[in-house]
């Protein structure tokens, strides 16, 4: 069965979501629709949905006339089993101690490292991606550094591969929270395939909001690999919940944008301490003062 895509990118994310919603209505009523933020400084926002059917070009034409967007540009895509590509493309990846492959791999995990199966039919986070792999080396860092987390949460979590890895080398349980009930799901899933049940505790929240993290609070190491924006957003509620001398690790971040977010919590007291560049991506290692 053909899918087709209807892609377009419009200013602000209030226009953006809006413009979703109104393609929810249309008929034939697309499968799926996503809004993301172009992460270039641009201020754009793409907004993306597919069909079964090909999309009416003149419906179209009138959503993106009526919301100020670029007018769409529509694509029948080929019928590929994605999953099965990703599998055969994406080699395991090794960071310092851990090492992060799919089941299709398991027969390639060397001895004397930290092994962590994530699906590639899963939620971002494989440790293919210049952030989370970052991430991955950073905690290698300071676990190298001789810092030991006792009371840790992954923010944001995805696949919960950042929890696991703490999990995995810490003595103490893991909190791992995403804003989406799939990656609440997905992360829970991955925690059971890799035996952390009871090491890693899954929840659905936005940021620091529920009572488990409320109530574990406050922690010496926080992961937060998602995106600029949300990244400076949590800073005031990152200073809240972080220990005195608590290490902070960051990412889902540009190059261009570390600056921003180091400022960002530079003025909550959680200065830098290391930075690493990993292509166009940075991952950053904060502590907040005493």
């Amino acid at each position: 069965m053909p899918t087709f895509s209807a892609l377009t990118t419009l200013p602000g994310e209030g226009p953006a979501t809006a413009l979703s919603e109104a393609m929810e209505r249309m008929q034939p009523a697309p499968t799926g629709v996503g809004v993301f933020e172009i992460e270039d400084g641009s201020g754009l926002w793409e907004v993306g949905a597919y069909f079964d059917a090909a999309p009416s070009e003149a419906d179209l034409a009138l959503l993106a006339a009526a919301f100020d967007a670029r007018p769409f540009s529509v694509s029948e895509l080929p019928d590929v089993d994605w999953v099965a590509k990703v599998r055969r493309e994406l080699a395991p990846v090794e960071a310092g101690r851990f090492f992060v492959y799919g089941s299709h791999d398991a027969d390639k995990v060397p001895q004397g490292k930290i092994a962590l199966m994530i699906e590639a039919s899963m939620a971002f986070g494989t440790g293919h991606h210049g952030t989370t792999l970052g991430c991955l080396l950073a905690l290698g860092a300071l676990d190298r550094a001789g810092f030991v987390g006792r009371n840790v949460a992954d923010i944001g979590c995805g696949t919960a591969v950042l929890a696991m890895a703490a999990a995995s080398i810490w003595p103490n349980p893991v909190l791992a929270s995403d804003i989406d009930a799939v990656a609440v799901e997905v992360a829970q899933a991955n925690v059971a395939v890799n035996g952390l049940g009871g090491r890693v505790l899954c929840l659905e929240a936005t940021g620091f909001d529920h009572p488990r993290l409320a109530a574990a609070a406050p922690f010496d190491l926080v992961f937060a690999n998602i995106l600029m924006g949300p990244l400076v957003a949590l800073a005031p509620a990152m200073a809240d919940h972080v220990a005195p001398d608590g290490r902070v690790i960051l990412s889902g971040l540009l190059n261009t944008q570390a600056e921003t977010v180091i400022n960002a919590y530079q003025e909550q007291g959680i200065v830098l301490e290391t930075r690493q560049i990993l292509g166009d991506w940075t991952t950053l290692t904060l502590k907040r003062g005493k």
